[in-house]
């Protein structure tokens, strides 16, 4: 009897780092369940990718996340989720940063990686894994960037707790942290950002798909991705 196909889900998977982990897992004969909030590039990105489905998912809403788990219910079981999505928000400093863009952000980051992953955890089992994405905000202050900051560190310490809990039920969790990567995020906060200096999306979405390809007692806790010395 052929092995059964791995399958992954990837949240933000319509464009930048989450349409490159979904690829790159592609590449490996994963099965991939695809969601984002665009439908139409989520239709076309299933038109390329084998083996793939796609649904629409504003990850902030608790029911449109019940769908999602509801798909994934039908697979049974589930071994790679990657907490991709993500925003940003404008760059301004916090006496001027209106609580509606705080939320927003907050909201998507944190709280939507909170439903997404406590909805998948039953279709989870020993050897499967999950990846947050954090971005080294997590750790470094930037000026202006407080929402995201903030929502990035709360996700760190959520991403630590989850590991402990899921440690006896032999899941491994990863806390993803890369530096500058040339993805339309960049848009919301600096839009004359220098890309040519920073990584592809390509190049983390490999060392992910590597990272959740190693064998079960791999150790891996924190995945860190910075762009080399001289494209600085």
């Amino acid at each position: 009897m052929p092995a059964r196909a791995r399958l992954a889900l990837v949240t933000g998977a319509s464009r930048g780092l989450g349409l490159a982990i979904a690829e790159a897992l592609s590449q490996r004969g994963f099965h991939l369940i695809l969601t984002g909030r665009d439908q139409r590039s989520l239709d076309r990105l299933a038109t390329r990718l084998p083996n793939s489905i796609v649904l629409s998912c504003d990850i902030r809403n608790p029911e449109a996340v019940a769908q999602l788990a509801a798909l994934a219910g039908k697979r049974k079981r589930l071994d790679v989720l990657i907490n991709n999505a993500g925003i940003a928000g404008p760059t301004q400093p916090i006496e001027s940063l209106d609580f509606a863009t705080w939320r927003e952000v907050i909201e998507t980051n944190l709280h939507g990686t909170f439903l997404v992953t406590k909805s998948m955890l039953p279709f989870l089992g020993k050897g499967s894994v999950i990846v947050n994405n954090l971005s080294i905000a997590a750790r470094t202050a930037f000026p202006g960037m407080s929402a995201y900051n903030t929502s990035k560190r709360g996700l760190f310490a959520f991403t630590e707790t989850l590991r402990e809990e899921l440690r006896p039920r032999s899941i491994r969790v990863v806390a993803l942290l890369p530096g500058a990567t040339d993805t339309e995020i960049w848009k919301q906060f600096w839009p004359d950002a220098p890309r040519r200096r920073m990584m592809s999306p390509c190049t983390v979405a490999e060392a992910v798909a590597l990272a959740v390809s190693l064998p079960i007692n791999a150790n891996i806790d924190e995945l860190v991705l910075t762009p080399s010395a001289s494209a600085l």
